[in-house]
């Protein structure tokens, strides 16, 4: 029940303080971790495809090693000098890994610029947070990439890191924030990481096939709970919960496209160019700012469920 007690309180102040400037944070240092083992990785494969990928395992395998071992260490040395030193130390970094707060401060920015009719600030402040050009979004464009953002990331930024939190406490998960992170610096199908960031994204895709779809219903009962269109999301969710080149996106995107009534998705420009990506849900509605506000509370129904879930399963086994 300690550890229940660490994610509540962990969260309750993600609730309240988010992810303060002042604070480096863990990810900025597992950042500069990858960024120094990837340095070494190309220094040895010098270009070759086949060492890049053994050179991409080796940055996988350390990087994830490495933050695990250096969490799991700090608290071993803390519960050395007090127990309770331990639990407050393991309360902080729950904390720091959940990014409820942070995910819902920066979509209500897009969300009030939206509100105010300034669309040039619309599109600057959802440029931040995607990665297909912005430039020329236009208003539902740039609310749909918002409600996107926040679907695909109630899965990998709060109920991922719960889900293994819960499983192997703050070591565990501060592994699944290293995976998540080497994904988004390393993981792309391009020239540059085409062979070297492999390993990074498949085994991105492996970790989250259970939290997207443990995410998927947990956003079914928050649909339900706020009094959205519970039956569509589970429709949608059944037909379309494939619809995207991830293995695990559309799972938490059609559910939320279903609950709005509203389709995402589809071809977007990147770098220029377009591509093109199937569309989640049907087109009952337009996509509008208010979309933004609900899906981040339906986000946080879905968290309070997980913790909720979580803290039920510690009990009986307590």
């Amino acid at each position: 029940m300690i550890l229940f007690l660490e994610i509540l309180i962990g969260f309750v102040i993600d609730c309240f303080f988010g992810d303060p400037h002042s604070i480096t944070h863990p990810v900025q240092r597992i950042g500069k971790l990858i960024q120094f083992i990837e340095k070494r990785c190309r220094t040895f494969a010098k270009g070759n495809a086949k060492k890049e990928q053994i050179a991409g395992v080796f940055l996988f395998v350390l990087t994830v090693g490495v933050t695990y071992g250096v969490m799991w260490l700090i608290l071993m040395i803390a519960n050395m000098i007090h127990p309770w030193l331990r639990i407050g130390i393991e309360t902080f970094f729950i904390y720091q890994i959940l990014a409820a707060k942070s995910l819902a401060t920066e979509t209500m920015k897009v969300y009030r610029k939206l509100k105010e009719g300034n669309l040039l600030g619309a599109r600057k402040a959802i440029s931040y947070l995607v990665g297909r050009d912005t430039d020329s979004l236009t208003e539902e464009e740039i609310a749909k990439a918002a409600v996107e953002t926040i679907a695909e990331n109630t899965s990998d930024g709060v109920i991922a890191p719960l889900f293994f939190i819960a499983l192997g406490g703050a070591p565990l998960g501060m592994a699944y924030k290293a995976v998540n992170t080497l994904d988004s610096m390393v993981g792309y199908r391009n020239k540059e990481y085409e062979y070297l960031g492999k390993c990074s994204a498949k085994c991105d895709d492996l970790v989250n096939l259970i939290p997207a779809r443990i995410s998927a219903l947990l956003l079914i009962g928050a649909a339900a709970f706020l009094g959205y269109d519970s039956k569509m999301a589970i429709g949608i969710y059944a037909r379309d919960r494939y619809n995207h080149l991830s293995p695990n996106s559309a799972h938490t995107e059609s559910v939320v496209a279903g609950a709005l009534n509203i389709q995402l998705g589809g071809t977007h420009n990147y770098f220029g160019k377009p591509v093109k990506k199937p569309t989640i849900g049907d087109t009952i509605r337009d996509v509008q700012f208010e979309d933004i506000r609900r899906t981040n509370r339906m986000m946080y129904i879905a968290t309070i469920l997980m913790i909720a879930c979580t803290g039920a399963i510690q009990s009986l086994l307590w």
